[in-house]
């Protein structure tokens, strides 16, 4: 069965009217385009709609039936063109997003949080790997939207440059270099001799660090390989050593008192984050329109 719009249309019309030409004249369309959708909305429903009363058409007992149904489809027809007509792109936004895991846990929170202030009827899907999870995501279509830390290097994404970070050295207070840093920044050797926490391999966050301290840092001691940022900056808390992490992950212990950053002699240290799609991905309306959200708050936040 095939029922269309457009049949339940001409069938409260003929409804209303009583005669197929008054019903026609009202789409407009011909008597004959106007019966032939009548009859082929009886066919599909296997049920005559009317009774025929010399020229005129009155509702059946099936088609009294039919008829707030019809029109309860109608009427939601036409609160969707409604929304489009108003722009309110939100109500049919229903967006997967893969963020590795610093943009997911500490940036799209509010960024989705303002979205939805927007558009209330917005869906927002929100799953967290690592950069190596989400490029690969993003090159099977298995997401709509990919939020990296680090460098992609497929040739079939396509990457906007997102928001700025600042990465910091943090440690315990207690610690050794903490100490130190309170008297004079830290020197490059003093850094190299220290244990260090690092993310694993594939994370946007430890390239950004490589990437970051290898110009300065010619040695790096990694004691401890952990799979999250969280698990990092609490261990760093535990005085297990010191790790470059970004400021938005750490703030909270910052604030607290339970992790320290560390003065250094180093330039700032700062990445980018990349907003990613396939370059063959087609953006729809709410796909863009939440695209271009995401970059007015990266322009808010610079």
């Amino acid at each position: 069965m095939h029922i269309t719009l457009r049949q339940l249309q001409i069938f409260q019309a003929i409804a209303r009217r009583g005669t197929t030409s008054a019903a026609a004249a009202s789409m407009p369309l011909s008597q004959s385009a106007t019966s032939a959708a009548l009859h082929e909305l009886e066919r599909s429903l296997g049920a005559p709609l009317f009774d025929r009363v010399g020229k005129r058409l009155l509702l059946n007992d099936t088609g009294r039936a039919l008829l707030p149904a019809a029109l309860a489809v109608l009427d939601g027809a036409q609160g969707i063109e409604s929304m489009i007509d108003s722009g309110d792109l939100g109500a049919f936004t229903d967006l997967k997003v893969f963020a590795s895991t610093t943009i997911g846990n500490y940036v799209l929170p509010r960024v989705f949080a303002r979205y939805r202030e927007l558009h209330p009827h917005a869906r927002l899907t929100l799953q967290i790997g690592n950069t190596l999870d989400v490029i690969g995501a993003v090159q099977e279509f298995a997401t709509d939207l990919g939020f990296i830390e680090g460098r992609c290097h497929a040739s079939d994404i396509t990457v906007v440059p997102w928001l700025h970070d600042e990465l910091v050295i943090v440690a315990a207070p207690a610690h050794a270099l903490a100490l130190a840093a309170r008297k004079r920044r830290l020197t490059p050797a003093q850094l190299m001799q220290s244990e260090w926490l690092l993310r694993e391999p594939g994370s946007g966050t430890r390239e950004a660090v490589e990437q970051a301290l290898s110009p300065h840092l010619a040695n790096i001691r990694s004691t401890s390989t952990l799979g999250s940022s969280e698990a990092i900056k609490n261990a760093a808390a535990e005085g297990l050593g010191i790790s470059c992490l970004s400021l938005a992950v750490v703030q909270d212990l910052v604030n607290a008192g339970r992790l320290a950053v560390l003065g250094t002699r180093l330039p700032r240290l700062t990445r980018r984050f990349g907003l990613i799609h396939h370059r063959d991905k087609v953006l729809s309306r709410s796909l863009r329109a939440f695209v271009a959200h995401c970059r007015t708050f990266g322009d808010e936040s610079a």
